[in-house]
Parts: C-alpha cells; sequence; structure tokens
C-alpha cells in the first residue's frame, strides 16, 4: 500500500513537471504580467480596461492564423497580404466617401475576392517550397510590400487619377502617410447596437431552423426543430419591450452584464440540455458532467461579481458587442471546420502530407484553400483593427501584423504545429498585458519609457525566434532518434 502511495505521488509529480514544462512561455509570461501589472503605478481597472480594448482589436487577427498552423503551413507570415488587401479596400471606401455598416461591408465585399487572390498566389507558392513556408511566408510579405508601395505611391494619382486633396500627397501622385477614418469607418462594427446584432442572428437562426425541419427525417431531430421554430418568434418578440429594447439599445455592453447575460445564457443552455436528454433525445453518449460542470462554472463566475475589487473592474470596462461578436463566431468556425471533412484533410496534411496522399486527398488542393482562408480573415481582422483604432497609416499598419499576430499566439502556448483557439485567446491577453504595462512599469523603475518599449520589441521578435528554433531542433531530433532505433 505504502508503495502504491509513493508511485502514485510520484507519478503525480513528473506529471506536474511535464505540464510546467510544456507551458513553460506562458508562466513566464503569466509572471511577466504580474511584476508589470504590480509596478505600473497605475489602478488595476485601467490596465484590465486598456487589454480589453486591445483583445477587441486584435483577436479576430490572431484567430486567423490557426487554420494554417493545422494544415501544416506553420506560423503564417503570409497573413500581410491579407492585411494589405483589407487597407487597399479601405482607402477606396473612403475615396468614395461611404461611411458606417454600409461602409464596413463594402470594405469585406472589396477586400475578400483581393484577400482570395492573394491567398491562392501565396498558397501556390508554398506548394513550391514544401518545408520552407514560414521563411518564404516572410519573403513574400517584403515582395508585396514593394507592389504595394508602387500602387500606393505612384499607381494612385499616376496611373489612375484620383482628385481629394484629403488623401493624396501635394501634387496628387500618392496617397498621404496617414489617413483619418473619422467620420466614415471609425467604430463602423463597434458602433452596431446589440439590438440589431440580436434580431440579425434570430432571424438568421430562424431560417436555418425552418430549413432543418425538411431535412431532419427522425421524429426526435423534427420534434427539436419545432420547439426552435416556436421560441425563436417568442424571443424575437421579447426585443420589442420597451424595457428590454432600451437596455439592448446600446453598442457597448458594461463588462458585468456581460458577465450575467453569460451566466445565464449558459444556465439556461447547460438545463435545457440536461431535459432534452432526459425526456426527448435520451441521449446516453452525451457528457452530462460537462453540462453540470458548466452549470457550476457559471454560477462561480457570477458570485465573484460579488468580491469588491473584482466589481469595480467589471463597472469600468465595457465592451463593443459586435465585435465580440465576430471573434466569438471565428471561434465557432475554427471549432466547426475541424469537424468537416475539409477541416479532417488538413488536419491530416498538417500531420503528415504522406499519410495524406495515400488516403486520397488533393495536398496541394488542400493547402490552398488552408491558405486562401487564412488571407481572408486576416483581411476582415485587419478591418476590424483599423476601425477599432480610427486612423490608417497608409505605409506602415500591415508592417507588423504578422509579427505580433504569431508572437501573441506563441505565447498562449501554441507552436509550429499546434494551435487552437484557447492558444489564440490567452495569447492575447498575456501578450498585449505585457504591452500595456512594460512602457508604465519601466517609466516607474528606470525612469524611462524607451526600456519598456524595447523589451517589448524583444519580447515580440525573442518568442518568435525560441519557437523557430525549438521547432527546429525537434525536426533534428526525430530522424536522429529514428535512426538510433535502427
Amino acid at each position: 500500500m505504502k508503495n502504491n502511495f509513493f508511485t502514485y505521488t510520484k507519478k503525480q509529480c513528473s506529471d506536474l513537471i511535464k505540464g510546467i514544462y510544456s507551458n513553460k512561455v506562458v508562466l513566464m509570461f503569466l509572471i511577466l504580467c504580474i511584476f508589470g501589472i504590480s509596478t505600473t503605478g497605475k489602478p488595476l481597472t485601467y490596465t484590465i480596461s486598456e487589454v480589453f480594448s486591445r483583445f477587441s482589436r486584435n483577436t479576430f487577427l490572431v484567430l486567423a492564423l490557426i487554420i494554417p498552423v493545422l494544415a501544416g503551413l506553420g506560423l503564417n507570415f503570409g497573413i500581410v497580404v491579407g492585411a494589405m488587401a483589407a487597407q487597399i479596400a479601405i482607402f477606396f471606401v473612403v475615396y468614395w466617401g461611404l461611411s458606417g455598416v454600409s461602409g464596413l461591408l463594402l470594405c469585406i465585399l472589396l477586400s475578400t475576392p483581393i484577400a482570395i487572390l492573394f491567398g491562392y498566389l501565396t498558397g501556390a507558392l508554398y506548394n513550391k517550397t514544401k518545408g520552407a513556408e514560414m521563411i518564404s511566408g516572410m519573403v513574400l510579405a517584403y515582395f508585396a510590400d514593394g507592389l504595394y508601395y508602387l500602387l500606393f505611391l505612384f499607381i494612385l494619382g499616376g496611373v489612375i487619377p484620383i482628385n481629394n486633396e484629403t488623401l493624396m500627397i501635394s501634387g496628387g501622385v500618392g496617397v498621404k502617410n496617414t489617413i483619418d477614418l473619422t467620420g466614415n469607418l471609425k467604430y463602423s462594427l463597434d458602433n452596431i447596437s446589440m439590438l440589431i446584432l440580436v434580431r440579425t442572428i434570430l432571424t438568421l437562426y430562424f431560417i436555418v431552423s425552418f430549413a432543418n425541419l425538411w431535412v431532419r427525417k427522425n421524429k426526435e431531430g423534427r420534434t427539436i426543430q419545432i420547439i426552435k421554430l416556436v421560441l425563436i418568434p417568442i424571443t424575437f418578440g421579447i426585443t420589442f419591450i420597451p424595457m428590454v429594447s432600451q437596455f439592448m439599445g446600446t453598442d457597448r455592453l458594461l463588462l458585468l452584464d456581460a458577465i450575467t447575460i453569460a451566466c445565464v445564457i449558459a444556465i439556461i443552455y447547460a438545463v435545457v440540455k440536461l431535459i432534452s436528454i432526459r425526456f426527448i433525445q435520451k441521449d446516453k453518449d452525451t457528457d452530462i458532467n460537462r453540462l453540470i460542470s458548466i452549470l457550476i462554472v457559471a454560477v462561480i463566475s457570477y458570485g465573484l461579481t460579488y468580491i469588491p475589487a473584482i466589481y469595480d473592474i467589471t463597472l469600468a470596462v465595457y465592451l463593443p458587442v459586435c465585435t465580440y461578436a465576430a471573434i466569438i463566431l471565428l471561434c465557432g468556425f475554427n471549432r466547426w471546420l475541424l469537424s468537416t471533412r475539409l477541416g479532417q484533410n488538413m488536419r491530416t496534411v498538417g500531420q503528415s502530407r504522406t499519410v495524406a496522399n495515400s488516403a486520397g486527398i488533393n495536398v496541394n488542393k488542400t493547402r490552398i484553400i488552408a491558405m486562401c482562408l487564412s488571407t481572408v480573415l486576416a483581411s476582415w481582422g485587419q478591418i476590424i483593427y483599423l476601425q477599432n483604432l480610427g486612423t490608417f497609416s497608409t505605409y506602415g499598419a500591415h508592417t507588423m501584423v504578422g509579427q505580433y499576430a504569431i508572437a501573441a499566439l506563441l505565447v498562449g502556448g501554441a507552436s509550429v504545429q499546434k494551435a487552437n483557439n484557447k492558444h489564440a485567446i490567452l495569447g492575447v491577453i498575456l501578450f498585449h498585458t505585457l504591452f500595456v504595462v512594460a512602457p508604465l512599469s519601466a517609466s516607474n523603475l528606470f525612469g524611462s519609457a524607451l526600456i519598456g518599449e524595447y523589451f517589448r520589441v524583444f519580447i515580440c521578435y525573442g518568442v518568435i525566434a525560441l519557437s523557430l528554433a525549438m521547432h527546429a531542433w525537434k525536426t533534428l531530433k526525430k530522424p536522429e532518434v529514428a535512426k538510433g532505433d535502427k
């Protein structure tokens, strides 16, 4: 019995050490963030408010990196061309004078085909340089940067006549270095009200449920769809109640309200699912423990808001509803993609191109599709980033997109071969927390905020270099192990 206890304890300690080692980058950044927050001299509400602002601005871009990693393309420095596609679209939308939601939708419509073209060309290049996609992506970004400069410094105004003094350099050839998005695209997504968002989602969900009613053949499936078709109009009608309509008419949601709503939705989801399992579906394969865990976590999360320090924070942060909804939708898309045949093909290609070829998967086509998806998502992410920032640095907005997004993903615990939504979200929080606190902390400790600037730039490149070095070391180590086994 004593030996069994020591064996169990030894195993637990071994697992703990392995867990710490595998998450060493995350733990290092967590320690740096805690130290930085404690030495900023600013209240915690300021730091957290800034982090939430950066989170909404940058997360979509980081999530766009997951698909190419899944498909074995490595860390996609090529998302810079997706950002360029977005900036080309934004320039023309501003030039044509469109604003608000119509301008935002036109940006998406214009940037998407451009990003698909760029993604196809980038994917074709990657297929010619298999095994060296990351360095190819970096070189491609510099090459595309030259063509981008040619477009904005010479073609616009020099070849394509652009008659707008506020956008063009004196003389009429070349675009100005900075374009102000105030009055046209600034906050075009952030300012969409929660009411419009909810009604749009309910309408789309009703259409999907109605379509599913005709697809479902079994009685249980049709019963669930009928219940949805009844509940959705009722929910839609609730939004017309004056008190509800007034609350949902805002475009920013207080963090306290967001936590409350999320907890209520989680509780309702878990309860409805449990009732459905018990009386309708009777699905024994469903993980009931997971649903109970959701209930417990929701209750605890809401209870934590009664702690004074946390309560003060939740009253100081306002969330742009539509921007966070876009992030949640992309997280859902990434998860859904893994359940599809295309997602499984991407995963197979990422794990072994030889196995994928043997299984009859068109490797080159799958890689190109993954690249196109990534560049399109990156273009949308850049639109979200710039509309939130409110200014458009014509020649600099895209230059660091790849490096910062990749660094954030790696900080969250991802690697060259593995990445998911959790890595992206955790990485954005830690990376941008450090970006917020580093200059303030350095100013307090050393009397110069520049030291903090240098430190965070060093961290950005350092974490990328460390990840690439570890990937190269593992790649070299595997053949040696295989050789030793022989």
